[in-house]
């Protein structure tokens, strides 16, 4: 930093140390400080979005990876069965479409879900550092103002001998008002708007991850299904029924009455 904008530094330090002290009259702009709210509300929404929807795909490549090395452990279950067994087909015909989902991540879901949903939000977050940034100025440039006005004062009540100190004064500000005022229009303008364009920028992104979401869910169903015709009919009768619950629990049993598990205990 430059002795200057350290000068500045330390003299808006001052001038804000002053202000709690009552030494110092502060500039309340309310109106200007409800939208800046509004939009710090925005940007805490928006780069949670962002990440959460990060999550969201890291969470399906996850999955999809899961259900790929889940696929793998019940073919081996199997690998010693006839071809002809139900267990065996249905075992081979998961892993067939789970390696199918697992690539139809990135064709279906990775590549367009990118593309329509974190990119465009990404692009949104970018905007926050000069936002935040013109935020800041606005801020500084008050606090230039603030004191800048306080000093002419205290000269226009308290009189000087030097005749110039006034007039330098009220000219500095005059010139700490205008470079004020035109930061805060700026915001006060600009704020307002970039708010109410959340909802149409987020409409084309929202819409593109429910169908992104739709078409991976439906090739999910589709071949799921494909495995489930392997599986008997009345299977999720019994499941519904508890009879599965009691089918398992009777394995179990028989896995108790093993003279190994007897010599265990």
């Amino acid at each position: 930093m430059s002795w200057g904008g350290l000068k500045k530094s330390f003299n808006r330090a001052g001038t804000t140390l002053m202000q709690k002290t009552g030494q110092v009259d502060r500039t309340i702009d309310s109106e200007l400080d409800g939208e800046v709210a509004k939009y710090k509300t925005l940007e805490k929404e928006l780069n949670s979005l962002q990440k959460d929807a990060k999550q969201y795909l890291d969470a399906m490549r996850a999955m999809t990876s899961s259900e790929v090395r889940l696929a793998e452990t019940i073919e081996i279950f199997f690998q010693a069965a006839e071809l002809s067994s139900e267990g065996a087909m249905a075992g081979h015909a998961y892993k067939r479409a789970v390696d199918e989902l697992d690539t139809g991540v990135g064709r279906d879901l990775d590549v367009p879900y990118r593309h329509t949903v974190l990119e465009p939000v990404g692009r949104f977050c970018s905007f926050f550092p000069t936002i935040n940034s013109a935020i800041d100025k606005r801020n500084k440039k008050l606090l230039d103002y603030d004191a800048a006005r306080s000093r002419m004062r205290k000269l226009a009540e308290k009189g000087s001998d030097d005749v110039t100190k006034l007039p330098r004064a009220q000219q500095e500000n005059d010139e700490a008002e205008a470079i004020y005022e035109v930061l805060n229009s700026t915001l006060m303008e600009g704020l307002p708007q970039l708010v109410e364009l959340r909802v149409p920028y987020l409409d084309p992104s929202f819409e593109a991850m429910v169908r992104c979401q739709l078409k991976f869910a439906e090739e999910g169903y589709e071949k799921m299904s494909g495995v489930q015709r392997y599986f008997a009919e009345t299977v999720r009768d019994d499941y519904a029924n508890g009879q599965l619950d009691s089918q398992v629990e009777s394995i179990l049993q028989e896995m108790k009455d093993l003279s190994i598990y007897n010599n265990g205990a």
